[in-house]
């Protein structure tokens, strides 16, 4: 990354190209489901009624990857955009390389300290700087499930692994596919960490994905992890490779299936569908073993310095249009999650976003809200990386679960 930076700060100097136009802020991203659209659609409005033209930079692909290559080019041709939908550990290595700008003079105005949790500022304020906007909190340890599927059998929604296990052949029966799923590799290690504190637990889930100890990730409790794993491998229609998220998402929507393991902007997808939730479908954590959990992921748009002083303040008007509470809840609205923000109204919020709020707010006290590994909150994007390697060829060939186990180990010792 150090030479990325020095490719743009060169860039910046001798490209005529690179061009940043006043009264307007260019914000890339990947948020292209409908869901997505229409809540990144709520801060389009806001800035555009506060006079600043929105450029709209959309990279298609739901875990991000291509977006970061997307903007790794920009970067070495000195051409940023204004803001960039980024997560967890990037934003602090982004910081840290001195190509991110901040928006500290928006922040105390508006006295984002006293209105987002540590868990949020962790990443968005970087060495003392905002350098980002949050717009949400995730939860992604959830079940979406469809309410008509579990009629169709006559089934209770699961609060075990066994209850979860037995209703595979049951839906089978009933011409129903158990589990949606899309194969590509990120929908798996977002899978496998909803799982590693599903089985076994938030305290085995720091020790193992946050604090990288050895020991617990190549543990029995990590070969259960694996071993239950196989078992949705074997609830996925014969079709699941390649599939995006929302595609399988759909699937639930329509009934075509009975369930998804997916982070709650999964919701979006019911709610721009015109589903609710209890009439239509069911929002349920992961069975827990163990001492439970939430696994927690924050959506930030990240600010790249602007050498113009009016593509400086356009950039402030957007970061003030995320952080505006009534932008907090109709964005978060449509996208499935929960405010950022902790003073804001809740109440026009639907069920499963207040329940989720009530449980962020509880286990966080409890010491039991964990970051998203997946999500790159919880290490850095090389060891994610290294493992979802592991975890996606666990769940696309025959290999044991005590052999992702040791592979596990051995790649995040590598990565390491």
């Amino acid at each position: 990354m150090k030479k990325i930076a020095k490719l743009m700060a060169t860039a910046m100097v001798l490209s005529p190209t690179a061009s940043f136009a006043d009264g307007s802020v260019e914000v890339m991203h990947f948020w292209t489901s409908g869901g997505e659209a229409a809540a990144l659609g709520v801060i389009r409005d806001k800035v555009v009624e506060a006079g600043v033209a929105w450029e709209d930079a959309p990279v298609a692909g739901g875990g991000g990857d291509q977006a970061k290559t997307a903007l790794q080019a920009r970067i070495a041709a000195g051409d940023p955009p204004a803001a960039m939908l980024m997560l967890g550990q990037n934003i602090i290595d982004w910081a840290n390389e001195g190509i991110l700008g901040d928006v500290n003079d928006v922040a105390a105005a508006e006295g984002w300290d006293d209105v987002l949790p540590q868990a949020v500022q962790d990443f968005n304020k970087v060495n003392g700087n905002y350098v980002a906007a949050p717009t949400n909190v995730h939860r992604t340890d959830m079940i979406w499930a469809s309410k008509s599927a579990f009629e169709a059998i006559g089934a209770a929604y699961p609060t075990t692994w066994e209850e979860f296990n037995a209703l595979a052949p049951r839906f089978v029966e009933a011409g129903i596919i158990p589990i949606a799923h899309g194969g590509q590799a990120w929908q798996e290690a977002y899978m496998f960490e909803a799982l590693v504190l599903g089985v076994g637990g938030a305290e085995f889930y720091r020790k193992a994905l946050v604090e990288l100890d050895l020991e617990a990730l190549g543990s029995e409790t990590m070969r259960a992890v694996f071993a239950q794993m196989a078992e949705i491998r074997g609830m996925v229609d014969e079709n699941f490779s390649g599939r995006d998220w929302n595609i399988a998402t759909s699937m639930v929507i329509n009934g075509e299936a009975a369930m998804q393991i997916m982070g709650d902007w999964a919701k979006g997808e019911f709610t721009n569908a015109g589903k609710a939730p209890g009439a239509d479908f069911a929002c349920i954590p992961v069975p827990k073993n163990g001492d439970g959990g939430f696994v927690y992921l924050v959506n930030s748009l990240s600010f790249f310095t602007q050498p113009r002083p009016e593509a400086a303040s356009a950039q402030a008007t957007l970061a003030s249009a995320i952080m505006d509470p009534d932008v907090q809840v109709a964005f978060n609205q449509a996208k499935g999650a929960i405010p950022a923000r902790t003073d804001v109204d809740m109440s026009s919020l639907d069920a499963c976003a207040r329940a989720t709020a009530a449980e962020f707010s509880a286990t966080d006290v409890a010491g039991t809200a964990v970051p998203t590994f997946a999500g790159t909150h919880a290490a850095q994007a090389s060891v994610v990386g290294a493992a979802t390697d592991v975890i996606t060829e666990f769940f696309n060939t025959d290999m044991t679960p005590q052999e992702a186990a040791e592979q596990l180990v051995e790649a995040i010792q590598l990565a390491l």
